[in-house]
């Protein structure tokens, strides 16, 4: 059985941009979260792509990727992840080829098959492409292929890209990248930190439909995991409020950008919203480090997952660096 002190731990930030904020504001504390949690012993700082959000500044993830491995020096940096569907596979490669190229052994290509936006959004993004979710296993077999070896047969190279062998990772809500990421030998991340509910299933289906491959002898799971540490359990909670008023307006469909904390919820929130948002935010770690020590030993226990990466959108950037940091000192034991 692990141990909590076994387990890796990393970062999924979401480049939160604040109320009265910037975009350049947030894309800079972005860097100096990754440089801070590089620190703490954190093990990769991921970013994901997100469209048509005014509050999420990291959608050219590759291009902020390139930003973020230049300012740091040891700790993995990727995409948890790129959207598969709104691109070629060739331009992803050559992205991320060219990424490997500059900072070699630290990047990571995690990959998603929904357009990481609504309906209008994504048809801006493709124009002409016909990329669709449906095309996902195929997408990722090409991509795949552009980053290997190069064979005596091919006609199309990314370059840079080819031979690079960039660590593909599947990422997934639903069972569909669980039971692919099995079947293709890769390692898997399942977004438990807005959709808790089908974990274990899905870890259940990975696992059972892991074949081994060139890059993985057996299954690898990392599960994402929302994070509100601070000092007492009081001042998680008041902090956390924050992280609620975000889930809320997204399922209203109103402004992501990010609200000060309130001392309290009510008359914020109807009953079904309330009960909602936390359904979403089932698996979030909220509180002093020995709640939140308590509470991921569970975890561990139920999942034997072998890696968690934390999101943490607190309004204050400071709170988000010391709340990092406590949860280092936790996993750490």
């Amino acid at each position: 059985m692990k141990r909590l002190s076994d387990i890796k731990f990393s970062t999924l930030d979401l480049v939160p941009v604040r109320e009265n904020g910037s975009a350049a504001q947030s894309l800079r504390n972005s860097l100096d979260l990754a440089q801070h949690v590089e620190k703490f012993g954190y093990n990769r700082f991921w970013v994901a792509e997100h469209h048509n959000m005014d509050g999420i500044a990291s959608s050219a993830t590759s291009v902020l990727l390139g930003y973020l491995a230049g300012g740091t020096s040891t700790i993995r940096v990727g995409s948890g992840g790129i959207m598969l569907p709104n691109h070629a596979p060739l331009v992803i490669a050559e992205q991320f080829g060219t990424l490997e190229s500059l900072y070699p052994g630290r990047i990571d290509l995690g990959l998603g098959r929904a357009p990481g936006s609504d309906q209008m959004t994504a048809r801006a993004l493709r124009r002409e492409r016909s990329g669709s979710a449906d095309d996902f296993p195929e997408d990722v077999a090409e991509l795949m292929r552009y980053l290997g070896p190069r064979t005596p047969d091919q006609r199309i190279i990314a370059m840079p890209g080819t031979g690079t062998n960039v660590p593909i990772w599947l990422l997934g809500s639903s069972l569909f990248s669980a039971q692919l990421a099995g079947e293709r030998g890769l390692p898997y991340a399942f977004a438990s930190h807005f959709a808790p509910r089908f974990m274990h299933e899905a870890i259940r289906v990975y696992r059972n439909h892991f074949k081994p491959s060139a890059v993985l002898d057996k299954p690898y799971v990392m599960l994402g995991v929302p994070l509100v540490a601070a000092d007492t359990d009081e001042q998680a909670d008041y902090l956390a409020t924050s992280v609620f008023q975000r889930i809320l307006a997204l399922m209203r469909g109103q402004s992501l950008v990010q609200r000060p904390p309130v001392k309290t919820m009510e008359g914020l929130w109807l009953p079904h919203e309330k009960e909602a948002v936390s359904d979403f935010l089932g698996l979030a770690m909220i509180g002093s480090p020995q709640k939140i020590r308590a509470r991921l030993e569970v975890l561990i226990e139920q999942t034997q997952a072998d890696e968690l990466i934390f999101t943490c959108d607190l309004y204050e950037h400071a709170d988000r660096l010391h709340s990092y940091e406590l949860l280092a000192q936790v996993m750490k034991g």
